[in-house]
């Protein structure tokens, strides 16, 4: 690495980005307008939005007259609404957004039985007449009186039966009378009728509190007596100088990471994509500078303006956030130490979001193509970004070994005042994204080394043309792209597959939808894609016969391997724990199995041929057109991994299928993999079945037996020497058949022979 190349490329890159006029008004001017002029828009909106009043109707409020008034002059009465200092100020303004309109005097006699009031008033309010209703049923205030006089000291209470209807009347206590409840209908399709229904419902909850003072102070009791004490707050936070934090957290993360992804994007863009149009490229490729020279000048430029653009936006924002919030009493302005903490995440965020936007945009043939790419990049990282803001998602070490999501938990974590609780998990959020880091860099750097990414002509699409070239011109093995056309089609049809299947009860539910499943969604599409893309099944789906010795290798290795998997699977289960319902439900699909061989057809034997088919036969056998045999053996894990349907399976699924696929790349064959699959899922049943039977009891009978496992809440686990020997068993399994001669796509033979030929140029 010359240092010296990579200075001239630097200034090279700065000189040409700030010549654009367009890329210093995105990084400079605009974040320094756009929030000021936000905030003002805000303002002026705000003065033409006022609260519109409510259209009420009430029915059988005539009764009511020796309660506390609850309508005078045709109004909801002005004390309802009187609660608060501000409420007695605004007291008028308050009474006018509710708008009583009365209901039809109800007819005597005979009609009476005829007349529904309540289905009339419901029909109304369905008909946007009004926009709430509340009703109060027959000799209401007659049956109100009598509970209230049975309640006074000294009444006789009768013996009543006891309310049947929950809906209908408020239960009360044994001997007393049941009292029928008014009832507000509204319409939760109808934002405005919500409103009136949270306006309505407050003023009669008053109504009813001054109906208590009222009969308190009948029999001599202050009305302090339902109110015995008052409950006081103390902010801590105004102390510290963190009041408003929690907002705060909230939104400086997420501006951070959306403004470092932005401002990373368009120079990005520029430097690469816009070279090719100035036909600047193939001069920088032609100089004495290596690409991977090259592609870290043109990064640390990227993240300039990146780091620029969010340290702007996140000021601006600021600024006026502070000026506009400052008006409010709850909320102050963000903490000294956001700015240090911000500081510290935007080195690695910007390094991240630079080398990915470096990489597609080395990718695209012009500006215009690379414009399109934002919107992807966009979909993948902001569910990364917005999962902090779910309830209940709280920074732990499972949490922060999600990418970028982990960042955005510390900051919140930090900006919150939380240093000294929270600080361990900084170690994993900054070992996770110095990891992606790298790999973007590497991603980086090879799409500078590949000439038919940074040259590739334009396509134009012809449907027709595709489709006779992809049945006429087919080739023994699957192309990437039919690879990972199989994998998404298995994952779009399983996605699908669960959102109409219910969740099975019981054995035979579960064997119906586990055959199903593995015949049409995972099976069946790679063996109608074999025979339409390929012309050679064979080849396709590695069906050809293994030597026999790495038979009984493979084999040895999906036992020894077992309790490595098993106490892998015991740390994904604590780092992310399965919900008591998921648990439930999963006990209760094993529940009723007749016999243990039908458990292994069903969750062994099955998926061991129908999965190894589909993604080491048909996935694997395209992917290793990439020319990286551990990069197809990564992508057909990953596919297999998330074919299954809970995260903490297909955690481990991705990495025994890793395994897997090492095994049938080197043994040429997928027989290999099948066995060790299905070696390896009758294991587990097998496990599972011994695991509840494994108590302290039987272990004191046999003492050779506490030496290998022992008992636990979740089951059985084995012992730390047990699994610390299992992988170095494995690992030496594995170096063996890594050791094995294997037969290589010709696309990995010429990666090869150029790594060969750059070493011999070094």
């Amino acid at each position: 690495m010359n240092w010296t190349n990579v200075r001239l490329i630097l200034s090279r890159e700065i000189r040409d980005q700030l010549r654009d006029r367009r890329t210093l008004f995105m990084i400079f001017v605009l974040p320094i307008l756009l929030y000021p002029l936000l905030g003002m828009s805000f303002f002026q909106v705000a003065q033409f939005t006022e609260e519109k009043p409510s259209s009420v109707l009430v029915v059988g409020a005539r009764d009511l007259a020796h309660l506390p008034p609850l309508v005078e002059n045709r109004q909801f009465a002005a004390r309802l609404f009187n609660h608060s200092d501000q409420a007695r100020r605004d007291g008028a303004d308050r009474v006018g957004l509710l708008e009583v309109h009365f209901a039809r005097d109800e007819p005597e006699g005979p009609d009476r039985k005829r007349s529904n009031p309540r289905a009339e008033a419901a029909g109304a309010i369905q008909a946007g007449q009004y926009d709430a209703a509340v009703y109060f049923p027959p000799d209401f205030a007659d049956r109100l009186e009598a509970f209230r006089e049975a309640l006074r000291p000294g009444t006789h209470r009768p013996e009543e039966p006891e309310e049947t209807d929950p809906t209908a009347e408020t239960p009360a206590a044994q001997g007393t009378p049941s009292v029928p409840r008014p009832e507000i209908i509204y319409s939760t399709a109808n934002e405005k009728s919500q409103i009136a229904f949270a306006r309505l419902f407050s003023v009669l909850e008053r109504w009813r509190q001054e109906i208590v003072q009222e009969e308190l102070a009948k029999v001599g009791l202050p009305t302090s007596a339902t109110r015995p004490f008052d409950v006081r707050s103390a902010d801590v936070a105004e102390e510290t100088g963190l009041r408003g934090a929690a907002v705060w957290s909230k939104v400086l993360p997420i501006l951070l990471l959306v403004w470092a992804l932005t401002g990373a994007f368009y120079p990005a863009i520029d430097l690469c994509a816009g070279e090719k149009e100035r036909g600047t490229l193939e001069t920088l490729l032609s100089s004495p500078a290596e690409r991977s020279e090259i592609v870290l000048g043109k990064l640390v430029t990227i993240m300039l303006f990146s780091m620029a653009t969010a340290v702007l936006n996140l000021v601006s924002m600021g600024v006026t956030g502070w000026l506009i919030l400052a008006q409010l009493p709850q909320f102050g302005p963000p903490s000294p130490t956001a700015a240090v903490w911000l500081s510290i995440a935007l080195v690695p965020v910007s390094a991240l979001f630079s080398a990915l936007c470096l990489a597609l945009a080395a990718f695209a043939r012009s500006t215009k193509e690379g414009q399109y790419y934002l919107m992807p990049l966009l979909l993948v990282t902001m569910p990364l970004v917005i999962l902090p803001m779910a309830p209940g998602v709280e920074l732990n070490l499972g949490n922060s070994l999600i990418p970028v999501t982990g960042v955005v938990l510390l900051l919140r974590s930090m900006l919150e005042g939380n240093f000294w609780l929270d600080w361990p998990f900084a170690l994993p959020v900054a070992a996770v994204t110095l990891a992606c880091c790298l790999l973007s860099i590497r991603w980086a750097v090879e799409q500078f080394n590949s000439e038919s990414v940074l040259f590739r002509e334009g396509e134009r699409l012809d449907v027709g043309l595709w489709l006779r070239h992809l049945l006429q011109d087919r080739r023994p093995t699957p192309t990437v792209a039919g690879a990972a056309s199989c994998g998404v089609l298995i994952l779009l049809l399983r996605f699908f597959l669960s959102l109409s299947v219910s969740m099975p009860d019981g054995f035979r539910g579960l064997a119906v939808l586990a055959i199903v499943t593995q015949l049409a969604v995972i099976l069946a599409p790679a063996l109608v894609m074999t025979v339409m893309l390929t012309t050679s099944a064979g080849q396709t789906l590695l069906l050809r016969r293994p030597a026999w010795a790495t038979l009984p290798a493979v084999a040895a290795l999906a036992v020894v391997l077992h309790p490595s998997v098993d106490a892998l699977r015991a740390a994904v289960l604590q780092l992310y724990p399965v919900s008591e319902q998921t648990a439930k439900a999963l006990e209760g699909m094993f529940r009723g199995a007749p016999a243990f061989w039908q458990l292994v057809l069903v969750v062994a034997v099955v998926p061991a041929i129908c999965e190894e088919i589909a993604f080491r036969g048909f996935i694997l056998s395209g992917f290793r057109h990439l020319g990286h045999k551990y990069r197809a053996i990564f992508y057909s894990a990953l596919f297999f991994g998330l074919s299954h349907v809970i995260l903490q399976q297909q955690i481990v699924a991705c990495l025994v299928g890793v395994v897997i696929g090492l095994v049938v790349v080197q043994t040429g064959s997928i027989w290999p993999g099948v066995l060790f699959h299905l070696i390896h899922n009758t294991l587990g049943l097998l496990v599972a079945q011994v695991s509840g039977k494994v108590t302290p009891q039987l272990l004191d009978r046999w003492p050779a037996l506490a030496w290998l496992v022992s008992p636990s809440d979740d089951g059985m686990l084995f012992r730390w020497p047990v699994v610390v020997a299992s992988g170095l068993a494995a690992c030496a399994l594995l170096a063996w058949f890594q050791r094995l001669p294997y037969s290589k796509s010709s696309e990995e033979e010429r990666h090869e022979a150029l790594l060969r030929a750059s070493e011999t140029d070094d």
